[in-house]
């Protein structure tokens, strides 16, 4: 990489950002499905500073407790605080530790970019959240007996997901949205709205279509009949009815994953779809429930190259400081925002063009505050 590394300081010139370090990151056979995420994550930087500022507050020689989330803020630590500006990486203790903690990782298979994200991302929820529980234990004398107690009063609160205020981590914060499901009875017209959280949205894709259809179909009203009628509690029995799932509070971060990979029954097996699916570079969510309108600006693309579900590789794109990097395990290379777009997938089925968008990074542009005073426009 020390070649490649100094061809990108030199594409970059005295405009290299300052403070900003620019790392490959090592293959360990088959690992570019956690490589490409890493990047992605590493290039949130509301994400990144928050567990840089956890690690500088968490770091005790004496605390033998090695997890995901000490390991993942060690490999982050380690790569802001090199003195060159780029070059590559071993995220050897962060794979050791994930393939530790999910077997599903052990293989050296070809592994799933988004599974890995969800899981990350609700195990580093999962360890925050037990560090709050115990610290708030050990604050609380009448509790601290019976450990059991405190950690089972939060967990009473996040039935379907929902109602986690007690224990709203930094993850959280920047990931979790909020949905609403809407069903309507066609008989009394009595609305049921139950919320549930999410931390990243899985849409269908069809053929030359584009993230903001995506959403669209993702919201559509469904109707519910025949063997899928819905139990209205207001009629007290089986009715007809319409349904439809609306972004009630928009995340910070919102990550969106197409359903790129498809169960076709007839082949009894997963086939990649290349559809082409539009992802502008500014998005803007018309749809919600709170905070109409709002707007988000596009920072990475986790990309899927191959054919197939089984095989293939993982490549990420990341925008820093106004320049699109491409990131391939230990390489990485300036590329021209224009070519994010030939990352869209194929218009037609039968294509040599691989290499195709799978997960997308928007980050919310503006503040809440902004984005409150515009609702009263719409």
């Amino acid at each position: 990489m020390g070649a490649a590394g100094s061809k990108l300081e030199k594409a970059l010139g005295d405009q290299f950002p300052e403070g900003e370090r620019y790392f490959g990151l090592e293959n360990f056979g088959n690992t570019c499905y956690c490589n490409s995420v890493l990047q992605a994550l590493y290039f949130c930087v509301p994400f990144r500073e928050q567990l840089l500022e956890y690690y500088a507050n968490n770091k005790n020689p004496g605390d033998p407790e090695e997890n995901l989330l000490t390991c993942l803020a060690d490999l982050f630590t380690q790569i802001s605080s090199q003195k060159k500006k780029t070059g590559v990486i071993a995220p050897k203790r962060f794979v050791q530790r994930v393939k530790k903690e999910n077997e599903l990782f052990r293989s050296y298979m070809h592994q799933d970019a988004h599974e890995f994200l969800n899981f990350l991302l609700n195990e580093l929820v999962d360890i925050l959240e037990k560090e709050s529980r115990a610290a708030a234990a050990k604050n609380s004398p009448e509790t601290s007996s019976p450990p059991e107690k405190t950690a089972n009063g939060p967990k009473s609160l996040q039935v379907n997901g929902v109602h986690k205020e007690p224990l709203v981590t930094w993850v959280h914060k920047n990931f979790q949205g909020i949905l609403t499901n809407e069903t309507r009875c066609l008989r009394c017209e009595t609305v049921t709205a139950r919320d549930e959280t999410f931390l990243d949205l899985s849409l269908d894709i069809e053929q030359n279509s584009s993230i903001t259809s995506c959403l669209k179909n993702f919201s559509s009203t469904e109707t519910l009949n025949a063997e899928d009628k819905f139990f209205c509690d207001k009629c007290c029995s089986l009715q007809e009815a319409q349904k439809r799932m609306k972004i009630k509070k928009p995340p910070q971060i919102l990550v969106i994953h197409l359903k790129r990979f498809k169960y076709i029954e007839q082949l009894s097996r997963y086939k990649k779809l290349s559809y082409r699916v539009v992802f502008p570079l500014e998005l803007k969510l018309s749809n919600t429930v709170e905070d109409a309108d709002s707007e988000y600006s596009l920072f990475a693309v986790v990309v899927h190259v191959g054919s197939g579900p089984n095989h293939g590789h993982y490549v990420s794109l990341v925008k820093s400081h106004n320049h699109w990097l491409f990131f391939d395990d230990e390489n990485v290379e300036m590329i021209d925002e224009s070519a994010v777009q030939t990352f869209f997938g194929s218009a037609q089925e039968y294509t040599s063009n691989t290499d195709h968008g799978y997960i997308l990074f928007y980050e919310r542009v503006g503040t809440t505050t902004m984005s409150t005073t515009s609702t009263s426009q719409t």
